[in-house]
């Protein structure tokens, strides 16, 4: 049986052209880009101008009187603990008191972070989400005019949400943050390449991006940090603009191939929102009982995050394996748990749903052809569990 790949969300097989771009600057650029000799200034020279590639598809100002930075990580993990950490860890250790908002929807990386800030004394409130995942405007208003005193504020609001792909307004929490005096982060790991992310635009102090989402290389990231902000290492030992140990030359020149791999092909968000409307409506006009978590909402366009009511998550999640179908009952960086979806919680949503969502994700190269046959293997194995469950009954 053919597999059929619809788990983009946790990891973009890597395109051909983005592969071919890794591997040339491995035998290239052999040289370490801190070292002073030839090969050196070589892999040097490489990475900053792959570094001003990816600045300037982002809108990023790297160049003017007030520069924005663009600091290179392992992933979107490593990003938003620089982000997040950043921030507050300076303030705890100075005794000063500092402060974190954060959506209660969202990834693993910030909220267990923001759990342990929270347990070395920073204080941390968790911005509630509508029925569709969509934060609210108001609550975020009512907890930034609280009086801050001396305490440092930072908002952390994820782009696009990797579990249901709801896109929430960061432009506008960007503005009320600033207008308020206090910080922003959002985590765009699963936007970059599906839908528009401007740095400057935004309005944000910092983001989160990785390059293995996007169809890149496994293993580099960025954070996008604006003009004036500080972000003091997390790692020590070794020479380094802001983070030390050698710079991945490759990866970095994979991250820029597959972010242009994307600006150039423009019609890749509509071809797979097509693609996954169509998937939707051939699952759910399949199984009556399917329904689409956060559809009523702006979303990214290549995710679906369907709740097949009355089914086991697990379950279905096993049998689609055995009909080499690849999906996810949730955020790949908390695979293997038995719990509750705590975006699907967040949003309110019936146990029932929660008990049967699953996400599918789709990518650059998905095809018609490939969702046509996913909705008639997901529709036999409803059908088969469905007959399982009344037969039990």
């Amino acid at each position: 049986m053919e597999p059929i790949y619809l788990d983009h969300n946790a990891t973009a097989p890597i395109l051909p052209a983005v592969a071919d771009a890794v591997r040339d600057a491995l035998l290239a650029f052999p040289g370490n880009a801190s070292s002073q000799h030839g090969p050196g200034r070589d892999a040097r020279r490489r990475l900053e101008a792959d570094r001003e590639r990816v600045a300037a598809m982002l809108g990023v100002d790297t160049a003017g009187p007030r520069p924005d930075r663009l600091i290179f990580t392992s992933g979107g993990t490593e990003s938003n603990n620089l982000a997040l950490r950043g921030v507050v860890e300076p303030l705890l250790r100075a005794g000063r008191p500092a402060r974190l908002i954060v959506s209660a929807v969202e990834h693993p990386s910030v909220m267990e972070t923001a759990s342990r800030l929270r347990e070395r004394g920073c204080r941390v409130d968790l911005l509630p989400v509508d029925h569709e995942g969509v934060v609210r405007l108001d609550t975020l208003d009512a907890l930034l005019a609280e009086p801050a005193g001396e305490s440092e504020t930072l908002v952390s609001v994820m782009l696009g949400n990797n579990e249901t792909g709801v896109l929430q307004p960061i432009e506008e929490i960007a503005r009320r943050s600033r207008e308020a005096g206090a910080l922003s982060h959002t985590d765009a790991v699963q936007a970059l390449g599906k839908a528009p992310v401007d740095f400057r635009r935004l309005g944000v102090s910092m983001l989160s991006l990785t390059a293995h989402k996007l169809h890149g290389p496994v293993g580099v990231g960025g954070l996008l940090v604006e003009s004036g902000l500080k972000t003091p290492e997390l790692l020590s030992g070794g020479w380094s603009n802001d983070r030390p140990g050698t710079s991945p030359v490759a990866l970095v020149a994979g991250l820029a191939a597959a972010l242009e791999a994307a600006h150039n092909d423009a019609g890749r968000p509509a071809r797979m929102r097509g693609l996954r409307d169509r998937f939707e409506s051939l699952v759910t006009a399949a199984d009556p009982q399917a329904v689409v978590v956060g559809a009523g909402a702006a979303r990214l366009p290549h995710v679906a995050n369907i709740a097949f009511v009355g089914l086991d998550r697990q379950v279905m999640h096993m049998a689609l394996d055995r009909e080499a179908i690849a999906c996810s009952t949730g955020s790949a960086c908390a695979s293997g748990s038995s719990e509750p979806s705590p975006v699907l919680t967040a949003m309110g949503v019936d146990n029932r749903v929660v008990g049967g969502s699953l996400r599918f994700s789709l990518g650059a190269l998905t095809t018609e052809r490939e969702v046509d046959e996913a909705a008639r293997r997901i529709s036999l194995v409803c059908k088969r569990l469905r007959g399982c469950e009344s037969g039990r009954k």
